[in-house]
């Protein structure tokens, strides 16, 4: 909530655009300062300024709830995946206010799903979506506007008949690309005012390793803090914003090699991964600290050169499943 903008707060306009020319926009960045700073860089009597910190303080707190007021809400709170053997483990479908994590090796589906995902986010809500933009942030340069207009036209073709549905849907995917960590870092400063703007419903950033691990080599001192660092703020505002928005966030992922003892690699390692005669294990990427942060894990791997695997790795709701599943034109079909 610290990095909550201040015109969202109800700061006046005036005083936010004073604030503003001294690099102060969230709350994190008023409430780090004196009285007497905010009074030289406001231009507010003592007083004012007081009641300025106080109701921003007030604001930024997160708000108490019950478990029967969650439990109520229960109807509202997932985002459909239109796979129906998923949406059933998972209680209704990814779950929004919160992170999940598509992790896998590549070629194995993972940028698909977020094109479909992408897709159901703009249909109505009578057909399962939540009528809303999308804000794509594609790190790999692995987003294909054909391939969103395949799916979408394959998967709902009696919806996707008329060519202007087709132009509206590909509209409300917004789509940054951002090839380093440093535009990363920029965009996710901007996302609150991207949110509202495109009233977006659906956050996916594909991938959220891909820069992290081309800047940062962790065998260099120092560079397992500072990579470890980037992905600890990373982390808290998207949670932040999830929850904000009451929005689902979609990460993907990927795998890494660790040497250690097989039996201790644990729901989220992939199968296939090693030979029988090394200690390594396959896994998912960026380490424990990142592994903590998201919420819903879901691993997708090859069975052959056609079948793949979900996995439900890590999930408040599901218990550890596997579902078979193949890429085909309208994106992910799950098999009996």
């Amino acid at each position: 909530m610290a990095s909550k903008k201040l015109r969202r707060t109800g700061v006046s306009l005036e005083v936010c655009e004073r604030l503003k020319r001294h690099q102060i926009e969230t709350c994190q960045d008023l409430l780090s300062l004196t009285p007497l700073e905010v009074m030289r860089f406001a231009g507010q009597s003592y007083q004012q300024v007081l009641m300025l910190l106080q109701s921003v303080s007030q604001a930024c707190v997160p708000s108490m709830t019950t478990a029967l007021e969650v439990w109520k809400q229960r109807a509202d709170l997932c985002f459909s995946t239109s796979l129906p053997a998923l949406d059933r483990l998972l209680q209704g479908g990814l779950p929004r206010g919160t992170l999940t994590e598509v992790t896998g090796p590549s070629g194995c589906g993972k940028s698909q799903v977020c094109m479909m995902l992408s897709v159901l986010a703009t249909l109505p809500k009578y057909m399962g979506g939540l009528d809303s933009g999308v804000i794509y942030i594609d790190t790999e340069s692995a987003f294909s506007a054909e391939r969103l207009v395949e799916i979408a036209q394959s998967r709902f073709p009696d919806y996707f008949c008329e060519k202007e549905r087709v132009l509206e849907m590909a509209g409300r995917v917004h789509l940054f690309r951002e090839l380093t960590c440093q535009d990363v870092l920029d965009r996710l400063e901007r996302l609150e005012e991207d949110i509202i703007s495109s009233k977006a419903g659906l956050v996916i950033i594909d991938s959220v390793a891909s820069v992290v691990r081309k800047e940062y080599d962790t065998t260099l001192p120092g560079n397992l803090t500072h990579r470890s660092n980037l992905l600890g703020q990373e982390a808290a505002t998207l949670k932040y914003l999830a929850q904000a928005f009451h929005i689902p966030v979609v990460l993907t992922n990927q795998i890494t090699t660790h040497v250690g003892d097989r039996g201790e690699r644990g729901a989220a390692s992939f199968r296939g991964a090693s030979d029988e005669r090394d200690s390594g294990y396959v896994t998912a990427a960026l380490g424990n600290t990142w592994s903590h942060s998201v919420n819903t894990r879901l691993i997708v791997q090859y069975v052959d050169a056609h079948q793949r695997q979900i996995v439900i790795a890590k999930s408040p709701v599901a218990p550890f499943a596997v579902l078979n599943y193949t890429v085909q034109k309208e994106g992910i079909r799950l098999e009996d």
